[in-house]
């Protein structure tokens, strides 16, 4: 077994003298090709094989309604099937062997401080002076030697409320406090770049206002990136929730978050498909950060992206054992902003990354490539298709109307109703084992209202996909500090 010193050896190995000599200098933020930026929505080409779609459906309206009809149903079901295919699959195979990075509190503590590398700790956070207090004792409980900390506040310059609340919490020396000077767009990317910029850290995480993180995650990151060799270049450890049982909205967020960090994303790993990442405690190797070009400010899942980059990049990401425990939205409007943003930056990454499609291959490989389509596009298409087929199912159940049975032939009836019957029970039995993994009895009853969780989601991206076209990288700020739950070992 490699020894813990061999690791931290190797996990500080020296940086090239070009990005040091940058970081000197003090560089402006990395940059990202506008090719590769959601800062356009769409492409010429892709325009033009949109009205060209447009224009044959359209003329198939008008010269053969039926048969259209009836072969875009057919087209439906099938990215619906590829789609739920591809998710079961995955949690199937997290089922037998879960792809996770294990690294054991005897091997992160056993990293001599002395050899630890420099870990950066980026923190945006915007109009949070209620909890930036709390952030700031939480990342102090952080075991890391102070003086290998360089957490970086990411602070709006007009947040002034927010500025003050975190002078008057007295950070310690690791803390900086960094103003985020005003431009568009005003997002959370946007402030990441910008802390980004004189960093000096080797490993490069994310927090958000609201995290918990599990005090040793960075020691286990440095030693697993040591074990994993250069070919990782991101860890994402495991989300959760410390509210989970304040509502049912939150205990329905909470099993989706146990579904997706324990079994989709390991699932993910196991398919060799590309991860989209979380939108905290990922954990980068610095280097391999800034030649990506860091995230994009125009994408609101801009960790998504990123995880997407990473890949075309031939980088791996892996998930990490260790838990970073968030609020989750207790409030359904709340809740319907945040969701809608997801989804809206989901379609804005598939957007993006289409834009050639061939190049795209290229880079990901076939397995990569289907994976891409059937996830990330995958993801807020079900979504949006599912409403349809409620609607379809239901007045044929209440009235009967012979175009409903004009439309499903018996071929596509049949192929219909496999995918209805299957993959609602397959996914409503995922469900309910994440809620049951989760350990709590309370999960297991939420899972089996689950349903009116689904029409939540198809609200959500109906909103996302409006505001894709309206409002593409409008940033709908998510309302943290109304969850009423102490977090798992804190008397707050």
């Amino acid at each position: 077994m490699t020894s813990i010193r061999s690791t931290a050896r190797r996990a500080r190995a020296p940086r090239p003298a070009a990005d040091l000599a940058a970081r000197r200098r003090g560089d402006s933020a990395p940059q990202l090709s506008a090719d590769l930026s959601a800062r356009q929505r769409a492409s010429r080409e892709q325009l033009i094989a949109g009205l060209a779609v447009a224009a044959i459906v359209g003329l198939g309206a008008i010269l053969a309604p039926l048969a259209m009809a009836i072969g875009l149903i057919a087209l439906a079901t099938l990215v619906y099937l590829g789609a739920l295919v591809y998710r079961l699959t995955a949690f199937w195979l997290s089922l037998r062997n879960p792809e996770m990075v294990v690294v054991t509190d005897e091997d992160a503590r056993s990293i001599p401080d002395e050899v630890l590398p420099i870990y950066t700790v980026l923190v945006p956070a915007y109009h949070e002076p209620s909890v930036i207090g709390a952030l700031i004792a939480r990342l102090s409980e952080l075991e890391y030697p102070v003086d290998r900390l360089d957490i970086r506040l990411l602070l709006e310059q007009d947040d002034e409320e927010t500025i003050a609340a975190a002078v008057d919490a007295r950070p310690g020396r690791q803390f900086t406090i960094v103003r985020v000077p005003h431009s568009e767009p005003k997002t959370k990317p946007k402030a990441c770049n910008y802390g980004l910029r004189d960093a000096r850290g080797e490993y490069v995480t994310i927090y958000d206002a609201e995290d918990r993180p599990e005090p040793l995650q960075l020691r286990r990151a440095v030693v697993a990136f040591g074990r994993l060799g250069s070919s990782v270049a991101c860890l994402q450890a495991k989300l959760s929730y410390y509210n989970a049982d304040q509502n049912l909205l939150t205990s329905w967020f909470a099993i989706e978050y146990a579904m997706w960090f324990s079994f989709l994303l390991p699932g993910l790993v196991a398919q060799r498909g590309p991860l989209p990442l979380g939108g905290t405690s990922n954990h980068f190797r610095g280097e391999v950060l800034q030649a990506a070009g860091g995230w994009d400010p125009y994408n609101v899942t801009e960790d998504a992206d990123l995880g997407i980059r990473l890949a075309r990049r031939g980088y791996q990401t892996r998930v990490l054992e260790s838990t970073t425990f968030e609020e989750a939205n207790s409030d359904v409007i709340n809740w319907v902003k945040q969701r809608s943003r997801w989804y809206k930056g989901y379609l804005q990454t598939w957007l993006v990354h289409t834009r050639h499609p061939r190049k795209l291959l290229r880079e990901l490989g076939w397995r990569g490539f289907i994976g891409f389509n059937l996830f990330v596009a995958g993801t807020p298409l079900l979504s949006l298709m599912n409403p349809i087929f409620w609607i379809l199912t239901a007045l044929w159940f209440l009235i009967h109307p012979p175009v409903i049975l004009a439309l499903f032939p018996s071929w596509l009836y049949y192929l219909s109703m496999m995918v209805m019957i299957a993959g609602n029970v397959s996914l409503f039995y995922s469900w309910l084992i994440s809620a049951r993994m989760a350990g709590s009895r309370k999960l297991v009853f939420a899972a089996l209202l689950v349903p009116v969780y689904w029409v939540l989601m198809s609200i959500a991206v109906i909103k996302a996909a409006v505001q894709l076209i309206s409002a593409p990288s409008f940033w709908e700020k998510t309302v943290h500090g109304l969850d009423t739950t102490p977090a798992p070992g804190t008397d707050t």
